[in-house]
């Protein structure tokens, strides 16, 4: 195993043991180094590597501490990975969205508070009936980012922003060549609300399960993709 590797494995292991806690600072360098058995430059190559990815927080003049290591900061950097994938590879992600956002929608229908059921029925209602491509897809991101949330599991919900990236473009895409898919987006919307607001977790699953495997479907088409639906 590399040298950086194996540093970064065992900073990992002391958090994971709980001798390093989320906002808790690390011991000084050559201490820390000592006690890890890790030379200093390797040590440095860890902490680098580990505060790229959200789990240390390196702070100048400071110290390094570990961060929150809440859901949302850690898969941030899913983020950044899945906007460095374009054309045929954002499959992928949407086969991913076909699994993850359909689970949330009927979490959502059974634990989603009335207040942000209500919140939801809002952001439909304030998209004008002539709404442009870009505040359809601002409204689209708002309303999936709300039943995500209304989920109630903030992994989730970080998984499912975190693929917002391309998958959005795609949507962007199929808005601007595909006939009647700003009308179908709405509609599709609107039965998914009413799916949750009714507390009907297996519809608000059957719904979503169609809107986004109508993109899935529609850039298959488009780039010439052979492998089938789920």
């Amino acid at each position: 195993m590399p040298v950086t590797d194996e540093a970064i494995e065992k900073i990992k292991a002391m958090i994971v043991a709980g001798e390093l806690r989320p906002g808790e600072r690390l011991p000084k360098e050559a201490d820390l180094a000592g006690r890890l058995g890790l030379s200093r430059n390797s040590l440095r190559e860890a902490v680098k590597a580990l505060s790229l990815i959200r789990v240390l927080d390196v702070r100048q003049g400071d110290g390094t501490y570990v961060t929150s290591l809440e859901p949302a900061l850690l898969l941030d950097a899913l983020g950044f990975v899945v906007d460095f994938h374009h054309d045929d590879t954002v499959l992928d992600f949407l086969e991913v969205r076909g699994i993850l956002e359909p689970a949330a929608a009927a979490m959502a229908a059974a634990v989603m508070p009335d207040e942000d059921v209500a919140a939801l029925e809002k952001v439909l209602d304030r998209l004008p009936e002539e709404a442009s491509l870009e505040e359809l897809i601002a409204n689209d991101l708002e309303f999936h980012r709300l039943i995500a949330s209304g989920a109630g599991n903030p992994v989730l919900c970080s998984l499912i922003d975190g693929l917002s990236g391309p998958t959005t473009r795609a949507r962007i895409w199929r808005g601007l060549t595909e006939e009647g898919a700003v009308r179908r987006t709405r509609d599709q919307h609107r039965a998914i609300y009413e799916a949750v607001a009714d507390r009907n977790p297996e519809l608000a699953r059957s719904w979503m399960t169609v809107h986004v495997a109508g993109v899935e479907q529609w850039l298959r088409g488009t780039l010439g993709g052979d492998r089938p639906v789920l």
